[in-house]
């Protein structure tokens, strides 16, 4: 069962981790609308459809050729029509949420899962936990990558990547595969390290 813009109590959770939408604080100053520069509300624009009212988007635009260029590194690896599925995708991207310890992106990417997997049985697997979780061969091998590449990314190996080539993903699948749980060691970071998730009101 998919949950989405629902409230949850802590009970409802897994580790934790969620499918609800959160909201985001930021420990440190956000550019009020009303002071922004030009330059800022053209970022803001082109970033993402809720980034003038996310304290997420408001504080990194302060430094705004920085948020130009991450928006559109980000929105390349993720969103890119060819390549690896959006759904195996939005599975790294959970992954490696869920192994960083960062709710926020982890519910956002759950919910992204869900919507074009139409299930979210792997998600759920992810958020018990990630090292036995996947419910195909494939999907066990995406998502032990994920975990290695995020713990321990000096060992990965050509080895890795033969076990990528068995689960039979491309080339060019593997490499989005690699962009998009590289991202997410940024994404991650800065989330956790600028602010803090918020619950809805009564899973307080």
């Amino acid at each position: 069962m998919i949950h989405l813009n629902t409230s949850s109590s802590p009970a409802d959770r897994l580790n934790g981790f969620t499918f609800d939408t959160l909201g985001w604080r930021a420990w440190l100053d956000t550019v009020s609308l009303d002071d922004a520069t030009p330059e800022q509300i053209r970022v803001l624009e082109e970033s993402h459809p809720q980034a003038r009212t996310s304290d997420y988007y408001l504080l990194l635009v302060q430094q705004a050729e920085i948020l130009r260029q991450r928006s559109g590194v980000f929105n390349a690896i993720m969103y890119a029509p060819r390549g690896l599925p959006r759904a195996e995708r939005e599975l790294a991207s959970t992954v490696v949420s869920r192994v960083n310890g960062c709710v926020y992106c982890a519910s956002v990417h759950a919910q992204r899962f869900g919507q074009l997997a139409k299930r979210t049985d792997a998600i759920e697997q992810v958020f018990e936990d990630p090292s036995t979780a996947g419910t195909t061969e494939r999907e066990r091998t995406i998502i032990r990558y994920a975990i290695e590449l995020t713990d321990h990314p000096e060992s990965v190996d050509a080895a890795a990547i033969k076990r990528l080539e068995a689960s039979g993903l491309t080339h060019a699948e593997i490499l989005d595969l690699t962009h998009a749980i590289a991202i997410f060691a940024w994404a991650n970071r800065l989330m956790l390290t600028l602010g803090e998730p918020v619950f809805p009101q009564n899973g307080v």
